[in-house]
């Protein structure tokens, strides 16, 4: 099964899937920095699209910059599958396009759109954009929303959680109980896997992915611990204390907790992963939530 991957090899998941994705399947990376590939006549049974923006630890870009890579380049690639003759387009979303700060229930597929920030309202409308698009009948088109995706190379809100940790600076939030869904990169390809494997199991349509089980801030914390060995202490401040403080970060970004970042950390966001299962027939994945965790701070571990 030839496989054509929309995003750069060396990034975050590419390179995760260009170690994974192994016989069967043939893998190309295009980079879509360049848009003279999509005149091309390319060869492919199935393309995924990776191509987007997500982090912005400066506070430059702009919503434009947000839509542009995951709104415009997202109708590009769309565009391209339609004229190929690959059969199914997987385009990578994120739980973020319907919710990005709290949820008391596990969401679903069917949950309505809630994004807030620049990033989501990009992914809430490519999603939208490609939902609306009439589909040749012998053509599939999946969107897979996860939430946040995590290990070795990531850059995300767990890698500056960690350097945090890291530096032996007292954990403040410990009164804060939460429960939120994470997705390990191992876990994530073999998603991916599955899908390409069983893609005749799936209807065209949104799917959401994550671990099994979730996890806390507090545990996440207490594993960060466990695995760098550094005797962190917790300093308890009242929540009304540090949602006092967290609003002082929202003025400077001397100050490393803001409001956002508070409700990122403190806040429930659960997401449920049965339809996919359900469907691909999958009863257990190769790592359960902590083992995924673990073997992430090991990495920021050798990193640091």
């Amino acid at each position: 099964m030839r496989v054509l991957i929309l995003g750069g090899k060396t990034g975050f998941i590419g390179s995760h899937l260009s170690t994974k994705l192994k016989d069967p399947f043939q893998c190309d990376f295009v980079s879509m920095r360049n848009l003279s590939w999509a005149t091309d006549n390319i060869l492919a049974d199935c393309m995924i699209n990776l191509v987007g923006k997500a982090h912005d630890f400066t506070g430059k870009a702009t919503e434009s910059d947000f839509f542009f890579a995951n709104f415009e380049l997202a109708k590009k690639a769309f565009e391209l599958f339609i004229s190929s003759q690959a059969k199914l387009f997987i385009h990578i979303s994120s739980l973020a396009a319907i919710e990005e700060v709290e949820s008391a229930k596990s969401l679903s597929e069917n949950a309505s759109y809630n994004s807030v920030s620049p990033y989501g309202r990009s992914k809430q409308a490519a999603e939208e954009w490609l939902l609306s698009q009439k589909l040749p009948t012998d053509k599939k088109l999946i969107i897979l929303r996860p939430p946040m995706v995590h290990g070795a190379g990531d850059k995300g809100n767990l890698k500056q959680l960690f350097s945090i940790v890291s530096k032996g600076i007292p954990y403040p939030l410990v009164r804060f109980k939460n429960k939120r869904s994470f997705l390990s990169i191992d876990n994530f390809c073999f998603y991916i896997e599955q899908i390409l494997l069983q893609n005749e199991k799936l209807s065209s349509g949104i799917y959401h992915l994550s671990d099994d089980e979730t996890l806390s801030s507090n545990e996440i914390v207490k594993i960060m611990k466990q695995e760098t060995g550094l005797k962190i202490p917790c300093f308890p401040l009242p929540k009304r204390i540090i949602s006092f403080l967290s609003k002082l970060g929202d003025h400077t970004r001397a100050f490393p907790l803001n409001t956002w970042r508070l409700k990122k950390l403190t806040s429930n966001l659960v997401v449920s992963n049965k339809k996919i299962k359900v469907a691909l027939e999958i009863e257990r994945l190769p790592k359960t939530a902590k083992e995924g965790l673990r073997d992430t701070i090991r990495a920021l571990k050798q990193q640091h």
